[in-house]
């Protein structure tokens, strides 16, 4: 009989030629277990997801409970289904005025397409500006605003009239004219290794889209959902954007995106032509009930008051000359070395001491850090442990 492992490289697509193969049967908090009961410490939380930890109670008891109510029951917009509307309601809550409808999709990925329409459909423009070594997604509209040519090359041709410009700098943000429908930025660059903007770059970017009529949209996929400290990155500079973008921590564990825009903006979606944008599983009730449950568990549980915290402690004890830099914000760090080859050899031996973490699609000599915002100090000093028993190991 074969292997879960050979039938994994058999039956399941594979996007490297090299995967971890580790197989996991058991996730519980911050830690995750394989077939043969050994730990794993999760320090980067799925790619920002389980931000309350995997399987939180609260979360699972939101999921049984919706999925013996009802599941799919009919494409998106159609029905009023409690789960979504709950959802979007809390959303609401806790965002500015100005942020009061959402669109719930399935993805970060189709959380871009949808406001690209959005954002075109609005201004009747066609140009949009991404940063260069962003990150919005793999899909055909997502991959046309990524700001890495290396990922995009072999699917060229993609979606024309999009312009580029530095992240953080301010000349370039002249680019942005009356011909611009939107300018998609990741508040706190995740891919291209942690990248925190000035404060004085995203308010004059703030005025320049309002001087322009061009949309702000904030990709919070990331950063979203407490992990910089503040329930969304956009709060540590004081502005607003016109649309933002939401996944990844947003359900719990369970798939779901969002955009999130005012009432008016998002109205051009019911008219030439009505049903402006669509999706069947978009909103799912279960997904719903999870991101409900996970936005009452960080609120509940005040997860967020300590992350600074915590990411400080993190930069308080890696310590080490092979550690050029850590950069970040909260729960969302970045631990450079000199070279890929440098941070490869560090995190496997991390993973072999149970330890998860990985490096960036844009900054590969970084390592990533970013765990349950449910993680203990004693935890982090654990992991800070054995993170600098690798470094020595392969820098000394």
């Amino acid at each position: 009989m074969q292997t879960q492992r050979q039938l994994f490289l058999k039956h399941n697509a594979q996007t490297s030629e090299t995967p971890l193969l580790l197989e996991f049967v058991k996730a519980k908090g911050i830690y995750m277990y394989d077939q043969s009961g050994k730990k794993y410490m999760d320090l980067i939380a799925g790619i920002g997801v389980s931000n309350v930890g995997h399987c939180h109670p609260s979360v699972v008891e939101a999921v049984k409970k919706q999925a013996e109510t009802y599941m799919h029951l009919m494409v998106y917009g159609e029905f009023v289904q409690s789960p979504q509307v709950d959802f979007a309601k809390a959303l609401a809550s806790v965002l500015p005025e100005n942020l009061n409808c959402t669109y719930f999709v399935n993805s970060g990925a189709e959380a871009v397409e949808g406001a690209m329409k959005l954002a075109k459909r609005y201004t009747n423009r066609t140009e949009l500006i991404a940063c260069k070594n962003s990150y919005h997604g793999s899909t055909q509209g997502a991959l046309s605003l990524m700001g890495n040519e290396e990922f995009k090359q072999a699917y060229r041709p993609l979606l024309p009239d999009i312009k580029f410009i530095e992240f953080n700098y301010l000349p370039d943000l002249e680019k942005i004219t009356t011909k611009t429908a939107a300018i998609f930025i990741e508040t706190m660059q995740g891919e291209a290794g942690i990248r925190i903007p000035d404060a004085n770059y995203i308010k004059a970017l703030r005025k320049k889209c309002t001087a322009t009529g061009t949309l702000l949209v904030f990709d919070e996929i990331q950063c979203g959902f407490g992990r910089t400290g503040k329930m969304f990155g956009f709060e540590h500079f004081d502005i607003v954007p016109d649309v933002l973008l939401l996944a990844k921590g947003i359900g719990g564990g369970m798939p779901i995106g969002a955009f999130i825009s005012s009432s008016q903006i998002m109205s051009v979606f019911t008219n030439n032509p009505i049903l402006g944008h669509i999706t069947t599983f978009g909103g799912h009730p279960v997904s719903c009930a999870a991101g409900l449950a996970t936005l009452e568990t960080i609120l509940a549980e005040d997860l967020i008051t300590e992350v600074e915290q915590k990411g400080e402690l993190f930069k308080s004890l890696l310590k080490h000359p092979a550690i050029a830099e850590i950069r970040g914000k909260g729960l969302m760090l970045a631990v450079e070395f000199d070279s890929y080859e440098t941070n490869k050899k560090i995190i496997d031996g991390c993973i072999e001491d149970g330890i998860i973490t990985d490096w960036f699609l844009h900054c590969s000599n970084s390592m990533r850090i970013a765990p349950p915002l449910i993680i203990t100090e004693d935890e982090i000093r654990e992991a800070c442990n054995i993170i600098l028993k690798n470094v020595n190991s392969v820098c000394n």
